[in-house]
């Protein structure tokens, strides 16, 4: 900020100041809200000089400042955010079909094991567990 500019806001916020003691000696009660256009007054000078500045240099609480800073329609706010471009993903290539099949496993009391993967259609799987049960007596 150049020192003119400098200058001018701060010439401004002791203006701004002379009429916040203005009407703080003329308001009707003591608790009495701070009038709105004083309220811009101080947020738009709030955004040239440090908040915490005016804030002390018109005696209000700097978190009131802030806040009415925020509740402005002018106020700069959080720029939107603009959604990821989109990505197509490619789709993985087929699986080549699997077949159908089954898996035994069978213990016989002495201990023997018998493991067997085969298609689901094998015929002769029902003839070697037969063999293998009988295999124990």
């Amino acid at each position: 900020m150049d020192t003119n500019t400098s200058l001018h806001a701060d010439h401004q916020l002791d203006q701004l100041a002379g009429q916040f003691d203005h009407w703080r000696q003329h308001r009707s009660h003591h608790g009495e809200c701070i009038p709105q256009p004083l309220w811009d007054q101080a947020a738009t000078l709030a955004q040239r000089l440090p908040y915490t500045r005016v804030a002390k240099h018109l005696h209000l609480s700097a978190r009131a400042l802030k806040a009415h800073m925020a509740e402005r329609p002018g106020a700069p706010s959080a720029p939107p955010s603009t959604p990821p471009p989109f990505v197509e993903v490619p789709t993985a290539p087929p699986l080549p079909p699997v077949a159908a099949a089954m898996e035994i496993e069978l213990e016989r009391p002495d201990g023997a094991r018998l493991r067997l993967r085969c298609p689901a259609s094998a015929s002769p799987v029902a003839a070697l567990v037969h063999a293998f049960l009988e295999g124990a007596r």
